[in-house]
C-alpha cells in the first residue's frame, strides 16, 4: 500500500455529535478521513460527555436531529451551553440544522417555525450574500428537512440565503459556522431519510419523497463538492473562492 501523507498521525481528531442511535456523520466524516482527520464521536443524548476543551480536537461538528433547540431536554440544554468551548478557544465550529439553531441560541437568537408552518423538506435554491460570495462559490440547490428556522443573531454575518426561511447559512467571529441545509447525506442516508420521513411531506411546502431522489440525481454533485471545499476552509484554512463546483479535481469528491 502505498504511503498517503494526509493519513499519518498528527491531525488533531475532530468532534462528531450526533443525536440517534443510529445516526452517522455521512460524507462530512468521509470527507474528513479522506483529508486525515480522525473522528470522536460522541452521542450526549445516549450520556456521552462533551469535552471540558477542544484543546486536543481540531474542531468540532454538531450535527441535526428529530429534536428542536427548543426542547427542555437537559442534553439539548447542555449541548447549547457546551459551545462557549469552541467559541472561548477559538476552534472550528460547525453547525448543521439542529446544529446552527443550537449555535443561535448560544449567541441569543430565536429559532421559530413559520406563522403557516410551513417546512423545508426536500430540495430548495439558496442565494449566497454578497459576503457569502466572497467566501467562496455556492450551490444553487441545497437538500434540507426541517420545519424550524432561525433569526441571525448580532455579531453574525448572513452568507446564503433562502426563499421559505430567508437565513441558511451565517458565520460568527473567525470559526464558527452555521448551515440549515444538509450536505452531508450520502445516496442510503437519503433514502432511510425519505422513508421514515415520509409522513412529514405532507406538511406544507414539503415535497414527496420521488422529488427527493430526483433531485438527487440533478443537484448532489455541485452539493458535494461545495461540501469537500466548505470543510477545506473551516478546518484547513484554506482560499476555496477560485475552486467551482462542476471543476473539482478530485474524483473522490462526487462518490457517494
Amino acid at each position: 500500500m502505498l504511503d498517503d501523507p494526509s493519513r499519518r498521525p498528527g491531525k488533531a481528531p475532530i468532534l462528531i455529535v450526533l443525536h440517534q442511535e443510529r445516526s452517522s456523520p455521512g460524507r462530512v466524516g468521509q470527507l474528513l478521513e479522506e483529508k486525515g482527520y480522525r473522528l470522536d464521536i460522541r452521542r450526549p443524548v445516549l450520556g456521552d460527555a462533551l469535552p471540558d476543551t477542544l484543546a486536543s480536537h481540531g474542531g468540532a461538528v454538531i450535527f441535526g436531529g428529530p429534536m428542536s433547540a427548543n426542547d427542555p431536554d437537559e442534553f439539548v440544554r447542555r449541548e447549547i451551553e457546551w459551545l462557549e468551548v469552541p467559541l472561548k478557544e477559538n476552534k472550528p465550529y460547525i453547525g448543521i440544522c439542529l446544529g446552527a439553531q443550537m449555535l443561535v441560541r448560544h449567541l441569543g437568537g430565536k429559532v421559530t417555525a413559520n406563522p403557516d408552518q410551513s417546512v423545508e423538506i426536500g430540495w430548495y435554491p439558496i442565494r449566497p450574500t454578497e459576503k457569502g460570495r466572497l467566501i467562496m462559490h455556492w450551490p444553487k440547490m441545497v437538500y434540507h428537512f426541517h420545519r424550524e428556522g432561525f433569526d441571525l443573531p448580532r455579531g453574525c454575518q448572513l452568507l446564503a440565503q433562502g426563499d421559505t426561511y430567508p437565513n441558511q447559512a451565517f458565520r460568527f467571529g473567525e470559526n464558527a459556522w452555521g448551515i440549515q441545509f444538509h450536505a452531508e447525506l450520502t445516496r442510503a442516508m437519503m433514502q432511510r431519510w425519505v422513508v421514515h420521513g415520509a409522513h412529514r411531506f405532507t406538511l406544507p411546502n414539503a415535497q414527496m419523497g420521488r422529488e427527493h431522489l430526483e433531485g438527487r440525481m440533478l443537484f448532489d454533485s455541485p452539493l458535494r463538492s461545495w461540501l469537500s471545499l466548505f470543510l477545506d476552509l473551516v478546518f484547513e484554512g484554506r482560499d476555496v473562492k477560485g475552486n467551482y463546483l462542476e471543476g473539482a479535481s478530485n474524483a473522490s469528491i462526487f462518490r457517494n
